[in-house]
């Protein structure tokens, strides 16, 4: 009986031998390139996997075509020339001792959202969600989902599948990055691909390379995904860091958050944030204030926006506002104004510029005040403070003088300083005339970027 079983043996032994090495031999790609995704248009296009080592490769997309010969450990690498978005479906193909084709490819922009459990939040748990959901029949926007995984090192690859934009695929999506993705749809008449990664809970720093060293998010759900081309980033995230008392030093994370995906990148990439929302929780006095300072100065790193979103609280208790479409908008706003030159729109709230004694009142100047700022509600301003020398805040009349604010109070004779929604309750009312918000700001040593 052995006899017979030897043979049998033998030839099986032969046979996973062949498909091993057939295996090993496959040229592979990573999940961020796959069908159906969308291309970054007007850019040099990355084209990355894996082979046998000395493999030849050649990569084809359209009438382009590029090759390669994988190295020693079996990677190897091509960069299409930059294309056109031009509304037609594409393949690409590649061909190594086997061949892939990914069809379906769209040429347009693409965006990756990450941060915490805001930028996670899903579009079926928000306000209006059914309607959303029904409507969200898009064909030319895509969806990725990254999973959530921490690595020790900068990761290859992940487990992940582009999706066409529809109501079966988006409730489970980012609802921020699906309406900013879904404003830029409208507006630019491209393709967008969005690419959610993001885990809620997080600190800004498991998102962050600096100094040679990398955190366990961005290496699992940030460095695979490298060097596909992007247009840029929107980034919600800092209530894990208002709660770790960050303050002012936040500032300095988010500029090394920033200059470390565009190194890495390669890519000086557009970098769009929410100024996070008031909430009753957690914070202790005078913490999330302190935060929003430094989000206010990380608009002093070229390239950047920010959204904010006092005004969308609809339940203070609730650290997850459900009003997301809004929030997608605003940002939707800076990356037209900024990323696609649209010169006509007003793309932020009122932002501190400086103020001036005169008397027993402050004049207070904000950049992005437009055409004039109004009351939210009709109402008389609110939430304004004004302080003599003894710093000492009492609450204050303020009255709109166009594009400007004036702030007094009749307790204070002399004042030196104004401060205006600074707290965690904050609900102020202060709008320019395309209704977005002003930032809470304080006047001492204000460290604030304007974003001009």
């Amino acid at each position: 009986m052995n006899r017979l079983l030897n043979p049998v043996l033998a030839i099986t032994l032969v046979l996973l031998a062949f498909d091993n090495e057939r295996a090993a031999a496959d040229v592979k790609l990573p999940a961020v390139l796959d069908s159906h995704m969308v291309l970054q248009r007007e850019m040099p296009l990355p084209v990355w996997g894996w082979a046998d080592a000395g493999e030849k490769v050649t990569v084809t997309l359209g009438e382009q075509s590029a090759k390669a010969t994988a190295d020693e450990k079996g990677n190897w690498r091509v960069t299409l020339p930059a294309m056109k978005a031009d509304g037609k479906a594409h393949t690409l193909t590649v061909q190594g001792k086997n061949e892939i084709s990914l069809e379906d490819i769209l040429i347009g922009d693409v965006w990756v959202g990450s941060g915490q459990s805001n930028m996670e939040w899903q579009l079926t748990n928000t306000n209006d969600a059914k309607e959303a959901i029904a409507a969200a029949n898009h064909p030319n926007i895509r969806l990725l989902h990254v999973p959530k995984v921490q690595m020790p090192e900068p990761a290859t690859d992940v487990e992940a599948k582009w999706m066409v934009c529809t109501p079966e695929t988006v409730p489970a999506f980012s609802a921020v990055l699906y309406y900013f993705g879904l404003k830029l749809s409208e507006e630019v008449d491209v393709p967008i691909g969005l690419i959610n990664s993001s885990w809620g809970g997080s600190p800004i720093e498991p998102w962050t390379i600096a100094d040679g060293t990398s955190g366990g998010m961005y290496n699992g759900m940030i460095a695979p995904l490298q060097p596909f081309a992007i247009r840029g980033s929107i980034w919600y995230q800092g209530e894990t860091n208002v709660l770790a008392k960050n303050g002012l030093a936040y500032y300095n994370k988010m500029n090394a958050l920033i200059t470390g995906w565009r190194n890495s990148w390669g890519q000086d990439l557009a970098f769009y944030f929410v100024q996070i929302a008031p909430w009753s929780g957690r914070y202790e006095p005078g913490q999330l204030p302190a935060l929003w300072e430094a989000q206010v100065a990380s608009l002093k790193i070229p390239g950047t926006g920010m959204a904010v979103t006092t005004d969308l609280v609809d339940n203070i208790a609730d650290i997850h506002p459900r009003n997301k479409l809004d929030v997608g908008n605003r940002l939707a706003l800076w990356a037209l104004a900024k990323s696609y030159g649209r010169s006509d729109i007003v793309y932020s709230g009122p932002l501190y510029k400086s103020m001036k004694v005169d008397g027993n009142r402050i004049r207070v100047e904000f950049a992005h005040a437009g055409d004039g700022l109004e009351s939210r509600d009709g109402k008389p301003l609110k939430e304004f403070q004004i302080a003599g020398a003894d710093g000492e805040f009492v609450e204050a009349s303020a009255e709109i003088d166009g594009k400007s604010v004036v702030v007094s109070s009749d307790q204070i004779a002399e004042p030196k300083r104004v401060r205006f929604g600074w707290h965690k309750l904050a609900n102020p009312n202060l709008v320019n005339r395309a209704a977005l918000p002003a930032s809470p700001f304080q006047t001492d040593d204000w460290q604030g970027g304007t974003g001009e």
